[in-house]
């Protein structure tokens, strides 16, 4: 279960390195300057949960349980919020109105909140 936590972990910052780099660069003349900050909070959301990842791979003292939930609510609560608010953020660049798709970036907050949560319970109770 570590290795799979790491490399998420590790593709999770390598991306949002990436991004973030092609946000500077690539969409600053493109899109509004609230929808570059809006994409920033996607990237910088995105790295704080990388960073989540690899600190709770290389933690012994939490349950391989533990981590397999960590695993899958940090994986899809980053897809669902940053995915989304990447999407959002570059709407007015494309055809398709992700506005429909909007309702996801809660729910991805919701499970990255769960995460955090799950992790300050396991910690109390140990």
């Amino acid at each position: 279960m570590n290795k799979k936590i790491l490399v998420l972990g590790s593709i999770l910052g390598l991306l949002a390195v990436v991004i973030g780099a092609f946000a500077a660069h690539g969409l600053k003349p493109k899109i509004s300057t609230s929808s570059l900050q809006t994409f920033e909070t996607g990237v910088r959301y995105q790295m704080y949960h990388a960073l989540l990842l690899l600190l709770v791979g290389n933690m012994d003292s939490i349950l391989d349980k533990t981590k397999r939930i960590l695993f899958y609510l940090v994986g899809f609560g980053v897809l669902l919020f940053s995915g989304s608010i990447y999407c959002l953020a570059t709407n007015s660049l494309t055809g398709f109105d992700f506005s429909v798709i909007g309702f996801v970036t809660p729910l991805g907050g919701l499970l990255l909140i769960t995460s955090w949560a799950v992790l300050f319970i396991k910690f109390v109770k140990k």
